[in-house]
């Protein structure tokens, strides 16, 4: 498990133009060095915004969409389409403005896949088995970037503070009764998180500032989620100077213009 790496931005425009610029570095250099590559993406205000200044900045075409497999860290339980799914939010905000190979896109089933909650769950469990190869060493593939973003309660993906679903160490679970609407959702879990060779944390806003903190200092993942995000090789936590407003300065803090 890494040591997280703390950026701070200047506001949560600058922010997100940065970590889209990171992102399209990384899955250039990823597809590159082996000619396929794996993306998580999150959803959020965040999120969203970052993946549409993937579409604006004119170096992603730097990036072979379609030799990258994109997954979702989680998913709200709505029908495909509905406007509040992480899918939804992800295709309008850059899958539909580049080439993506529609095999390479894995949404989490909604309900109008006829499934369960715990049968989709179970679905996206066995398309990450597929997915994953000899060397990834477990049962999803070794993600290059996972991106999550953090709730003023220190949630990530739909992993909530003391919620069942932090305890359990399948790859993928079903959610219910989450605090937030709809209470019913799909997540990966902590396991299949620390399975990232990279894990970015992103988040903007003072309401995020004691989560931020709380995630960087070593609490129990079961109280804080955020604590839990680490990567194999990489943790980055990209912030704003909202977010980053409470971090003690022996964190090491790595300010940005």
């Amino acid at each position: 498990m890494s040591v997280p790496t703390v950026l701070v931005h200047r506001d949560s425009k600058v922010l997100a133009k940065a970590v889209a610029a990171r992102l399209i570095t990384g899955l250039a250099d990823a597809l590159a060095a082996k000619g396929s590559a794996h993306l998580v993406l999150t959803g959020g205000g965040m999120g969203t915004a970052s993946l549409a200044e993937v579409a604006a900045n004119p170096a992603h075409d730097a990036v072979e969409w379609p030799r990258l497999d994109i997954w979702w860290g989680d998913e709200r339980f709505l029908a495909t389409g509905d406007a509040e799914r992480n899918e939804t939010a992800a295709r309008r905000a850059l899958l539909d403005h580049v080439e993506t190979d529609p095999e390479r896109v894995h949404p989490i089933p909604g309900p109008d896949s006829g499934l369960t909650a715990e049968e989709a769950a179970d679905r996206y469990a066995a398309e990450l088995r597929r997915a994953s190869r000899p060397e990834d060493h477990g049962p999803v593939p070794s993600f290059d970037v996972l991106m999550l973003g953090l709730g003023p309660d220190g949630h990530v993906a739909s992993l909530f503070p003391e919620m069942p679903a932090l305890y359990d160490e399948r790859p993928v679970v079903a959610v219910h009764g989450a605090p937030k609407p709809p209470p019913t959702r799909i997540s990966l879990t902590l396991p299949t998180i620390g399975a990232a060779r990279e894990v970015w944390v992103i988040a903007a806003g003072e309401e995020k500032a004691g989560a931020v903190r709380l995630a960087l200092q070593g609490s129990g993942p079961f109280q804080v989620p955020g604590a839990g995000a680490r990567g194999r090789l990489r943790t980055v936590f990209l912030l704003d100077r909202g977010a980053a407003a409470k971090i003690p300065p022996d964190l090491g803090r790595l300010a940005s213009p």
